[in-house]
């Protein structure tokens, strides 16, 4: 189903508001901007709601853009931008064991630090080597 503007705030499933902190196990609902025509001359078609569960993340090695893999409601996998994931917001159902997903968020925060930390003395080893 296709909207106009960006609506979703959650339903009765989707009960926990995790922009900006999903991680792989999270059983998500958001809104994702639709674009039809050709790539030169994008038509802008409006917001669809998509369900999807996070089977996999990680960080790009250049510029720690995190990206995550999605197991769509029909069972096909799809990668998306943590920047694009998180743009309308992201709602997520609750776990079983909510412990469980404490875990898997200390691991992926201390994943996000180590990879800016290596950006950080790889571009001050930049800046040290120009002059």
């Amino acid at each position: 189903m296709i909207y106009e503007i960006a609506t979703y705030k959650g339903d009765d499933v989707y009960t926990i508001n995790c922009t900006g902190d999903a991680v792989v196990g999270d059983q998500v609902r958001f809104q994702r901007a639709e674009f039809g025509g050709s790539y030169r001359k994008p038509k802008f078609l409006g917001f669809s709601l998509v369900s999807a569960t996070i089977v996999a993340d990680s960080y790009g090695a250049d510029k720690q853009q995190h990206t995550f893999t999605l197991r769509l409601s029909d069972g096909s996998t799809t990668r998306i931008k943590g920047r694009n994931l998180y743009r309308e917001g992201v709602y997520r159902r609750p776990w079983d064991d909510e412990s469980a997903r404490h875990l898997v968020a200390d691991e992926k925060h201390s994943r996000g630090k180590a990879a800016r930390a290596a950006r950080a003395a790889r571009i001050e080893d930049r800046l040290t080597y120009e002059f």
